[in-house]
């Protein structure tokens, strides 16, 4: 039976940039990335993800949001290695950008997989997209 997984890529307080960390546990995403930055998601949406039972693969960023640099490279790991989990969803909390929503949005699709924002980003795609 294949682990699923899912991705999330968010700010903290340590760890490597764009670089992806995988997490069965809370001790291990405390370990690696220490207390949630303020004005952040992504440790709570990690946090989410392992109460779910589900395999995290946690990206730190410089900033949620704004470091797209980040999320372009981390897209392209996950685009060129092979993942040994079943991708089931990428969360991208702070995250209204187009270009890193849309191709976010490919990668989910020939994973079938979903993607996972907050509402008030959501709403900055549309609005942006318009």
């Amino acid at each position: 039976m294949t682990e699923k997984s899912i991705v999330v890529f968010g700010e903290s307080e340590k760890g490597e940039y764009c670089r992806p960390y995988c997490c069965r546990s809370m001790n291990q995403l405390y370990e690696n990335f220490g207390q949630q930055v303020p004005d952040s998601a992504g440790i709570h949406f990690g946090v989410q993800v392992l109460l779910h039972d589900f395999y995290l693969i946690y990206f730190r960023v410089k900033e949620e949001g704004y470091s797209l640099q980040d999320y372009f490279e981390g897209l392209w790991l996950l685009k060129s290695q092979q993942l040994d989990s079943d991708l089931c969803a990428i969360g991208i909390p702070g995250v209204g950008n187009v270009e890193v929503i849309e191709s976010v949005s490919s990668l989910c699709a020939n994973h079938q997989s979903i993607l996972i924002m907050t509402e008030s980003d959501l709403y900055d795609y549309l609005t942006e997209a318009i």
